[in-house]
């Protein structure tokens, strides 16, 4: 690789480098010297030429890396990525918690509009922010540039967490949320069951902002600034390594600003396509794509939406054995506590929801909403067998296999039937 520039260039350089220190030779003198004069001689044999009058220093560190494959040109490293195929509440954080350790780095897209629950023994924990393998991993973590923050609500759960510096890095382009975003969106509470904590309207600001000095990305928070770090080259650096890395989308496709029923929808797209592009990860590095289902599907009370056959707990509970009072009792909302609406499985959505994200593998959760008795199986043939009958239909629907069956919230509550 050779470096080369016009020779009025070099000398201005050289002179501007040496200024005012003595006992250097000028530019004309050590121009005279038997290599110098054959310097440029080089670039014959040379497999890149590089004028870097033409290429600012950043440019000439990336062609000369990426021509000594240092960008991983071979890596093996792989991204795989969890999304939600109903409306939000499919069990993410367990299947994302789940699966947690076998990564390097977990990344985590949305807001604090969406709540991830994942079981530490003896009870359990909901992230607002940080990716749901966080405290039984050690994994690095990154929330990307398309997250919206609520600053003072991710340094306690920073806190909560033990999370070090060095383990977490956030992208300066990632949105904040003010005290003025949350009051603004208490109107669409009643309007459409929003959680309304500012994550759409402080989306709104980021994008009609442009140029007001009002608009606060990560990157200008003082307390955030040890965590400060491009995503793309987080990214990079664990492929360049040949790391594995785990995407967690948040809330589901159903309510998909682009692809769900409006209005009742979120502030942003929640397919994996979506979740990948708030994180800056391109499609070709995506080895897996796992979709969670709930084997009952649920929105929040109120004026959240359509559901296909909306049915109530009573009934859940009269086909399951569980009690109803338990049920009620787990089905709330994991960010503002409200309870939830049932309904029976929609078969329509759940092919719309694998076409619209290309799932390789579908995650079936909460199976003892079926039967209660699914919360003794351990292994996939100890399900009932309306259980398995209905996870080989959603198999031809979806036209991925169902890879993870969760029988209960627990530690040792996921049948894994992958073959990768």
């Amino acid at each position: 690789m050779h470096l080369t520039a016009p020779p009025d260039v070099l000398k201005q350089r050289y002179d501007a480098r040496y200024h005012e220190k003595s006992g250097i030779p000028s530019y004309e003198k050590a121009k005279e010297n038997l290599t110098e004069r054959k310097i440029e001689s080089l670039a014959a044999t040379a497999d890149v030429v590089i004028d870097t009058n033409r290429s600012v220093e950043n440019d000439v560190l990336v062609r000369a890396a990426s021509q000594l494959s240092l960008y991983g040109r071979n890596k093996t490293g792989y991204v795989d990525v969890i999304v939600g195929g109903q409306y939000g509440s499919e069990g993410k954080g367990q299947i994302a918690d789940f699966l947690a350790k076998e990564y390097d780095l977990l990344i985590r897209v949305g807001g604090p509009n969406a709540g991830h629950t994942v079981f530490v023994y003896p009870e359990s924990y909901t992230h607002h922010h940080l990716p749901s393998g966080t405290i039984r991993s050690e994994a690095n973590l990154l929330l990307g540039p398309g997250m919206v923050i609520n600053v003072e609500n991710l340094l306690r759960e920073i806190s909560e967490c033990n999370v070090e510096y060095s383990r977490l890095s956030i992208d300066p382009q990632a949105m904040t949320i003010d005290d003025k975003d949350i009051k603004d969106e208490e109107k669409l509470r009643k309007l459409i069951s929003s959680t309304a904590q500012g994550v759409g309207n402080a989306t709104a600001r980021k994008i009609m902002g442009r140029g007001d000095r009002g608009v606060k990305l990560a990157g200008k928070v003082p307390e955030l600034k040890p965590y400060i770090r491009s995503a793309q080259d987080v990214i990079t650096e664990t492929l360049v390594k040949n790391g594995r890395i785990l995407l967690e989308g948040t809330q589901g496709t159903g309510l998909s600003l682009h692809h769900g029923i409006y209005p009742y929808v979120t502030s942003r797209d929640t397919t994996a396509s979506g979740c990948l592009s708030d994180a800056g990860i391109p499609p070709s590095l995506v080895r897996r794509v796992i979709m969670v289902c709930r084997t009952y599907p649920i929105r929040v009370e109120g004026k959240s939406g359509p559901m296909s056959q909306e049915i109530s707990w009573d009934i859940v509970s009269e086909r399951s054995g569980i009690p109803v009072d338990e049920l009620i009792e787990r089905e709330k909302t994991s960010t503002t506590k409200r309870r939830r609406r049932v309904g029976e499985f929609d078969w329509e959505l759940l092919r719309k929801s694998a076409f619209l994200n290309g799932p390789t593998d579908i995650a079936l959760t909460f199976t003892d909403y079926l039967s209660i008795e699914n919360r003794k199986a351990r292994r996939f043939e100890q399900l009932t067998k309306p259980t398995i009958d209905l996870i080989e239909e959603i198999e031809h629907v979806a036209g991925a296999r169902v890879s993870l069956v969760a029988t209960c919230f627990g530690a040792r509550s996921i049948i894994d039937r992958r073959e990768w």
